[in-house]
């Protein structure tokens, strides 16, 4: 018979790193390269909403109210209990104040910076994400309104039209600021 080791949750997990910013930035894309770096785990907080709802977040979103999505995005944030993690968040979660309080409770948050140009022509190739936008807004308009958030929340800035090697070995550097070592 094997022998049983007793496991229990640390009382103070290790940290997590969450990522913020525009659709297009780079949030899943540079997230998994960062986890894999660290050797942590990677949660996409939209794929966790899909998951929970059966449906893509396009689906969500469109059934929803603009207040009814981030009320219920800022749930499903402010239910995240986790170490050890990377944490991809939608680029509405700056709307909720107290998810992001949660978010920062766990760790540091990382704005991925791009400009508008670099964010057009990455949200036109892929048209189908799932993107929180109000009636008769452009991404523009989307834009400058998030970047104030964006700004007030972050702890780290990375400029995501640099190299994907370039931004994770930037972030590694900045993370040890937070004890968090790859």
């Amino acid at each position: 018979m094997a022998e049983q080791t007793s496991i229990s949750r640390p009382e103070q997990p290790e940290p997590c790193i969450t990522i913020i910013g525009m659709a297009g930035s780079g949030k899943s894309t540079l997230g998994h390269a960062l986890a894999q770096r660290l050797n942590f785990a990677f949660v996409d907080t939209d794929h966790l909403m899909e998951s929970a709802y059966g449906v893509p977040l396009q689906t969500i979103a469109d059934a929803l109210s603009r207040e009814e999505f981030l009320d219920l995005e800022g749930r499903v944030v402010g239910s995240l209990r986790m170490g050890r993690a990377v944490i991809s968040t939608g680029g509405s979660v700056v709307y909720r104040d107290a998810a992001m309080q949660h978010l920062r409770t766990l760790g540091p948050i990382v704005t991925l910076d791009a400009p508008l140009s670099v964010i057009e022509e990455r949200i036109s190739v892929k048209p189908d994400r799932g993107l929180v936008i109000a009636k008769g807004q452009t991404i523009a308009d989307l834009y400058n309104e998030r970047c104030a958030l964006y700004n007030k929340y972050a702890d780290i800035h990375c400029d995501t039209t640099q190299p994907l090697a370039r931004c994770i070995a930037f972030l590694v550097q900045e993370l040890e600021k937070y004890a968090i070592t790859a």
